[in-house]
């Protein structure tokens, strides 16, 4: 028997029918995964199997004593008491009689006293009655096995800790049934990785939601997908369900076309007047009737979001130069002994624990913060457009229009002026939504809205802090394919591995104490130079991925050749050359921001923009030049040692 079992469902919220005649059985040991655009009902669905929402229409039929337990997108903000409080209060009555059994018995150990214990022979009463002990027990082994202190306040945990901590509440009840609504989101990679294993040995049935497409690859035995209200079952893994996707959108397509085609030839035949109303062609006006109804109630496939990136003028070849910065928050190490330098082009994603300084890591990066030692200089002609910081200057009483055009009613994209209402349906806000006040909007609208603000603004250097979070995966992967052809430079915080290995070309890894070690390629690339086989899936890679991959292998393959006494005399000259090269361009760049500068004439102010951008980019090849002779130097010397 199902544990489940759906039967033609239909829920509204005084709009379209937000899930419409669907049907859904869930059997034991599944793991299904929900796909479909933000706002198509995902966590509608979820809440119908768990009770919450009851359906206008339609049964839900549960096997008897079926436990289910959910862990929601967002974190309650009324939850407070140690981890042990909130793990055992998801058991109801006998959960609050073992968190206050635990509290008291900590409590007595402090300071003991008749009233406590008093009160504790009552509380051991009464799980007695109700064989408390044991589940006492489940709830000690649930924490040991999340790996939590169970005796550790609730609110001063991270994120990430508190979505783990939430998780064993949801586990205590031993479900035979788990919902997960984004169970990834606040989660580090190390924590993902950790949720993925733990997930893939759970006894029970899962019914999840993710945009992570590793964890879905991993996880789903069964995809299911909501459009336009309706459910359709894929079996089998992600890329089967991308490849009969496409199959029947075709199919849809070419059925469409036929309908339109047969309704216009239709019409036409009935303005010819005379014909239709003669009795004989009574049953072929009915028939038109028919059709224009169909065509009435027909609900369009939602559109592709159409995110276009500003164009910018190019900024100089070096963006940015860092040279031995740290930084601290006082006596804790954030960012430690780190040199880089980012180039023009440059699409370098940023990794690491929740807590570990990324985000301050970009900020040094944009000279927003300055190091407590070492150096930061900035390239010319930076344009920077942050993502992250727009989360701030969103102005919830306001309508999604209104934060886009700033109160006015166009928008500048790429040099034309467009209707806000129109720049919007790009990103899937229909003119309805777009009026709509931004503390309405979901996760994923949210997060669309602040690509929506961010691609208004011209820039030759995107920084974005976590855009991945909520987004469905078809916004997901168009963003990577604007991303890959963006010529920019891309500064990326993201704890989405397949994200990172579409788009980055370098990798900034945070270990502990504030060092940061630098890899060639995205995420599976950092792994294989650490020598771990990354994880086998078949989630789509851009061929880009492969060339970085290869020119990895080609770089570790050179670095272990002897290198000879020209690079060896190179190596010792490039500083220096390196030095009177900046210093000129600084001497270049003082001269033309003279105010006189542009009366000296044509001639003269042209030789010194072709002098600079020559000094750039001898800059660049000998920067790059410097790097490869200095990690032959390191490798030849560990080969030696």
């Amino acid at each position: 028997m199902a544990l489940i079992n759906l039967r033609n469902i239909s829920v509204s919220f005084g709009g379209p029918l937000v899930l419409e005649k669907i049907n859904l059985q869930v059997e034991k040991g599944e793991r299904l995964c929900i796909i479909g655009r933000n706002g198509e009902g995902k966590s509608t669905l979820m809440k119908v199997v768990c009770g919450e929402v009851v359906p206008g229409e339609g049964l839900v039929s549960l096997s008897p004593g079926l436990r289910i337990a959910m862990l929601t997108q967002e974190i309650p903000h009324d939850l407070g008491g140690s981890v042990y409080d909130v793990v055992a209060k998801g058991l109801d009555e006998v959960g609050a009689l073992i968190a206050e059994h635990h509290r008291i018995t900590r409590e007595m150990g402090d300071a003991p006293g008749e009233k406590l214990l008093t009160r504790l022979e009552d509380i051991q009463h009464q799980l007695e009655a109700r064989e408390g002990w044991s589940i006492q027990q489940r709830v000690e082994t649930v924490i040991s096995r999340l790996e939590m202190d169970g005796d550790s306040e609730f609110k001063t945990l991270s994120g990430g800790l508190k979505r783990r901590a939430l998780l064993a509440r949801a586990l205590v009840v031993n479900p035979d049934l788990l919902l997960l609504d984004e169970p990834t989101n606040h989660l580090d990679i190390e924590a993902i990785k950790w949720l993925e294993e733990f997930l893939f040995t759970f006894k029970g049935a899962l019914l999840f939601i993710t945009h992570d497409r590793m964890l879905l690859e991993k996880l789903a035995t069964r995809i299911i997908e909501l459009d336009r209200g309706r459910l359709t079952s894929w079996p089998g893994d992600y890329q089967n369900y991308l490849r009969r996707l496409e199959e029947r959108l075709d199919a849809e397509g070419e059925q469409k076309r036929l309908f339109d085609k047969k309704l216009a030839q239709e019409e036409a035949w009935v303005r010819q007047g005379i014909k239709a109303r003669r009795t004989r062609n009574e049953g072929r006006v009915r028939a038109l009737e028919e059709l224009r109804e169909v065509a009435r109630e027909r609900r369009e496939r939602v559109g592709t979001a159409g995110l276009e990136l500003q164009k910018s003028g190019q900024s100089g070849k070096i963006v940015a130069k860092v040279k031995n910065i740290s930084f601290a928050y006082g006596d804790k190490p954030c960012v430690r002994n780190f040199s880089t330098t980012i180039l023009r082009g440059d699409k370098i994603g940023v990794i690491g624990p929740n807590g570990s300084g990324k985000t301050t890591l970009l900020r040094l990066l944009l000279g927003e913060l300055e190091p407590d030692r070492g150096s930061v200089r900035l390239g010319a002609r930076l344009e920077v457009a942050y993502f992250d910081q727009l989360r701030a200057r969103l102005d919830e009483e306001k309508s999604v229009e209104e934060n886009v055009a700033d109160n006015g009613s166009h928008v500048t994209i790429n040099g034309k002026e467009r209707h806000v209402i129109g720049y919007l349906r790009d990103f899937l806000f229909s003119p309805q939504r777009a009026r709509t006040p931004v503390k309405a909007l979901s996760g994923g609208e949210r997060n669309r809205l602040l690509l929506a603000k961010l691609f208004t603004r011209p820039a030759n250097v995107l920084v974005m802090d976590e855009p991945t979070n909520d987004l469905d995966v078809e916004t997901l992967e168009l963003l990577e394919e604007r991303l890959v052809a963006f010529t920019g430079t891309l500064l990326l915080v993201s704890h989405d591995r397949a994200f990172l290995n579409n788009v980055v070309t370098t990798t900034l890894v945070f270990g502990s104490d504030g060092k940061i070690s630098e890899y060639v390629g995205g995420y599976d690339d950092m792994l294989r130079q650490h020598g771990v086989a990354p994880p086998e899936t078949t989630t789509k890679v851009d061929r880009k991925v492969e060339e970085k991959s290869k020119k990895t292998r080609r770089i570790q393959k050179n670095s272990a050749v002897k290198m000879t006494f020209k690079e060896e005399r190179d190596l010792n000259a490039l500083p220096q050359q390196i030095e009177a090269l900046e210093s000129e361009q600084e001497r270049v760049h003082e001269e033309m921001g003279d105010p006189t500068f542009y009366q000296r004439g044509g001639d003269h102010i042209a030789a010194a923009k072709t002098r600079l951008e020559r000094i750039e980019e001898e800059l660049v090849n000998n920067y790059q030049r410097w790097e490869e002779l200095e990690r032959k130097k390191s490798a030849a010397a560990g080969k030696n040692t």
